[in-house]
């Protein structure tokens, strides 16, 4: 992204309260993620991490400036969605550990969790069977709610091939809904490249094919990120109906924390070199937004918050055993044939 002057309020609406925020979130999702590298290398996670490292600027970007009451269907790699929506990263780390005080109890894969009240839906283990949900969110909000919340849904490259999600895009811009697609292109589907799965250059021209707009984007700038998502949300509040954004990037970690790394070492020192937090701490730096003291104090206040976060998890419970039986069926009533919750 080229440089330029930013005043007190950017183009973007943005403040320079609002984009150190931004870089705050990124850099507190690398930390949280290095730290469960850390500990699931000595002493091991009920989780299998699967991370975001690279892939922050993403989450950070799109979520940021979403209303509390919209809804996120995260990806697997979803962590700097669930902290930029306001989860803490105590009950994150809770979740890590499969402890009683997780966003799922203990009961479910942290990376797959949900978390209705910071409008976070919960997704199926099932690569990109979170897209329907996502879809079915949006129906909910346009010809139920009638209001102009809106849905984001994220996915990666691989998931991007999946019948599923071409379905979802399909009845989306068939019936107009409030759903914003948002490819993590990273490149990689576990160790399959890109080049060989996908028969076009840029995912997000595969919109073409249902009416709606495409759009590639950087996705290790989180401005490009924010920028794109924002113009997709307008749309969508306004009726227009859905948008398919493609955020190219690269992650840095192998497919998950149990496999082993596929890629030459070259080709990773150059998804380094894309770093989207020394990306956009430079831009702050340059843009003197940021400065050596307020960095230095920002890593400061995220370390002693992720050592928190992995006290609070250390010392919460285990589920009882008793609570296999709790949050297994909705508790609602019949009208129209149908489970209405209460």
């Amino acid at each position: 992204m080229a440089k330029k002057s930013v005043t007190k309020k950017s183009k973007n609406g943005l403040t320079h309260a609002d984009l150190i925020a931004m870089y705050r979130l990124m850099a507190l999702t690398r930390e949280h993620e290095m730290r469960m590298i850390k500990i699931h290398s000595q002493k091991g996670l009920v989780e299998n991490p699967h991370q975001c490292i690279g892939e922050e600027a993403i989450g950070v970007g799109s979520c940021y400036g979403l209303r509390k009451d919209d809804f996120v269907t995260p990806s697997l790699r979803g962590r700097a969605v669930f902290l930029t929506r306001g989860v803490s990263p105590s009950v994150l780390m809770a979740g890590a550990y499969g402890k009683a005080t997780g966003p799922s109890k203990g009961k479910y894969s942290p990376h797959h969790m949900g978390d209705l009240e910071k409008g976070i839906i919960a997704a199926s283990l099932l690569i990109g069977s979170q897209v329907p949900l996502a879809v079915g969110v949006g129906i909910a909000l346009k010809m139920i709610k009638k209001t102009d919340q809106v849905s984001l849904c994220f996915f990666g490259d691989g998931a991007s091939n999946r019948g599923d999600v071409h379905e979802s895009l399909n009845l989306a811009a068939i019936l107009k809904l409030p759903v914003i697609f948002i490819c993590e292109n990273n490149r990689i589907a576990v160790a399959m490249p890109v080049e060989k799965a996908v028969s076009v250059k840029d995912i997000a021209s595969r919109a073409q094919g249902y009416g709606i707009p495409g759009k590639t984007v950087d996705g290790n700038d989180v401005l490009q990120v924010y920028e794109a998502v924002q113009e997709a949300v307008r749309r969508a509040r306004a009726g227009e109906g859905p948008s398919l954004i493609e955020c190219k990037t690269y992650r840095h970690r192998p497919h998950c924390e149990r496999f082993k790394e596929t890629r030459s070492k070259e080709e990773l020192e150059f998804a380094w070199a894309q770093c989207p937090i020394k990306k956009f701490k430079s831009y702050l730096f340059d843009n003197n937004i940021l400065d050596e003291e307020k960095s230095a104090k920002i890593d400061e206040e995220i370390r002693a918050e992720i050592d928190q976060a992995v006290r609070f998890a250390e010392e919460s419970p285990f589920p009882r055993p008793e609570e296999i039986f709790e949050d297994v069926y909705a508790h609602g009533v019949i009208k129209g044939g149908r489970l209405c919750m209460r």
